[in-house]
């Protein structure tokens, strides 16, 4: 492990190298959290913990700033759990190994073959860096760090109102340095559940698993335009012909992790008739050349691999299959629409992100997003469609509001008036396509006066992720300044 505290601010990156040693994967986020109150209270500070998990930290105003507008710095604890399929690493027990890595636009940290953890790992460390210091000016200050973000913003949905006194919130789960943001899209969880009938499988037909891999994956909201492929889709494209051209049975079909996350492998157990193996095999290799043909400059370590396990000796029935399938290979998937009211950001997404078998029931799980309620509504009716032909049960859940975008946003302006004077040049004030938390705290705080920025962080969600070293340090020369700038109450 490259030691991480040799880097610039130290504090920062000392105290990111620490988290990275405790697991805290969605969903289990108990060490972390109990690290952070030991911490906390070892500064001296005041810290509690809400009904759901979050935390809450105070620290008074240094002196002279007492009469500011009271600040939250706001980030979340969990991280998303993606590892490569050759990487043996267990997010409840072993610890993220992060290294440094020279590259031709700059230096960066990222992790053996897991995500980093720096979507909002960073985030979380410059709050507690800013609470450990003794010489950054600031006014009434508090630290809100959520529960499961990445996985159903449980800590968000349950913060109450009434914790937390100060007047402004500064998230810092952004992903590029030079852009504040102001505005961000909502969501919601789509599943379709299929019943999965089985037949016996008939005599002189072989048994195969075929598993699709090396993708790039990455997150469902910021890399969605990217041109990543989605294994889910690739492998059901194929299968489909194939069941179409050859006696080809499905067994188990299996795809991506989390909803929110593009998925790199899919694996498929089939069954087939032996007259027709030859030839599915060519079929095979010829699909994997056209996917390395027509997506290689992105996808460059995409592969696909047969192997024949035991032999299986039951199957899906041929309108359960079908209607699987059809449905998959139909959903839609990818960006849905560009925004017409601002240039060069997604208005409306779809990631199909999980298909499972469960018993004698198929899942397929899809995140929904969108700038507008409008477009949500769109995208829902589509997968409902799709999915209600094919005879499937589809639920919609979890759904969570944007952030509607506030021009007049005084913090707004302050970040980006200070960033100017900080780098001589004028940042972008953008709308992500990726959602915040901050929808969310309207409700229990509609006055919060909010905006969010970050450090240069690139494929969250997949174990390419890695954050910019020099961007990291600007992310906190702004953060630091910003504090210092904040007015005092009217």
């Amino acid at each position: 492990m490259s030691n991480l505290s040799q880097l610039q601010p130290t504090h920062l990156w000392q105290l990111f190298e620490k988290i990275c040693s405790i697991p805290h994967p969605s969903k289990h986020e108990q060490k972390i959290s109990a690290w952070i109150q030991t911490w906390a209270k070892e500064q001296g500070l005041a810290v509690k913990e809400d009904a759901v998990g979050n935390i809450f930290i105070k620290k008074p105003a240094t002196a002279g700033m007492e009469n500011c507008q009271g600040v939250i710095l706001q980030a979340h604890m969990d991280m998303v759990p993606q590892k490569n399929a050759d990487t043996v690493h267990d997010f409840l027990t072993d610890a993220i190994k992060p290294y440094t890595v020279e590259e031709a636009d700059g230096q960066w940290v990222t992790a053996e073959g897991t995500t980093l953890g720096a979507d909002n790992g960073i985030g979380l460390c410059s709050a507690l860096a800013v609470l450990a210091s003794d010489d950054i000016a600031h006014g009434p200050l508090e630290v809100l760090v959520t529960i499961d973000e990445e996985a159903g913003m449980t800590g968000a949905f349950g913060l109450e109102a009434g914790w937390l006194e100060g007047d402004i919130l500064i998230n810092t789960d952004s992903e590029q340095e030079g852009e504040i943001y102001m505005g961000c899209a909502g969501g919601i969880d789509a599943e379709a559940t299929f019943k999965l009938i089985f037949e016996d499988v008939a005599q002189d037909f072989t048994s195969f698993t075929l598993s699709l891999s090396g993708l790039k994956g990455g997150h469902s909201g910021v890399d969605i335009d990217t041109g990543r492929a989605n294994a889910n889709k690739l492998l059901v494209r194929f299968l489909l012909d194939a069941s179409q051209q050859f006696d080809l049975r499905l067994v188990d079909l299996n795809g991506g992790s989390l909803r929110n996350a593009i998925p790199r492998e899919a694996d498929a157990s089939f069954v087939i008739a032996a007259k027709d193996v030859s030839a599915f095999k060519l079929s095979l290799a010829d699909y994997l050349a056209t996917l390395r043909a027509t997506l290689g400059s992105i996808e460059s370590n995409m592969d696909m691999l047969l192997i024949s396990p035991e032999v299986f000796d039951q199957c899906w029935s041929i309108k359960t299959q079908s209607s699987i399938l059809n449905a998959l290979n139909a959903c839609p998937n990818g960006v849905i629409r560009m925004s017409d009211d601002i240039e060069g950001i997604v208005e409306t997404s779809l990631n199909l992100g999980v298909v499972r078998c469960k018993g004698r029931k198929f899942v397929a799980m899809s995140l929904i997003r969108s700038l507008h309620d409008d477009g949500r509504l769109m995208a829902e009716s589509m997968v409902q469609s799709v999915f209600t032909l094919a005879g499937a049960k589809v639920a919609f859940s979890g759904a969570y509001p944007g952030w509607k975008p506030d021009t007049s946003s005084n913090i707004m302006k302050t970040v980006r008036d200070t960033y100017q004077s900080l780098f001589n040049k004028v940042p972008e004030i953008m709308v992500i396509h990726a959602g915040l938390e901050c929808g969310l705290f309207k409700t229990a705080y509609p006055n919060w006066d909010m905006v969010s920025f970050g450090p240069t962080i690139k494929f969250p969600h997949s174990p390419d992720e890695k954050v910019n070293v020099e961007a990291v340090g600007l992310y906190w020369q702004l953060l630091v300044e910003v504090l210092k700038n904040i007015p005092e109450k009217a």
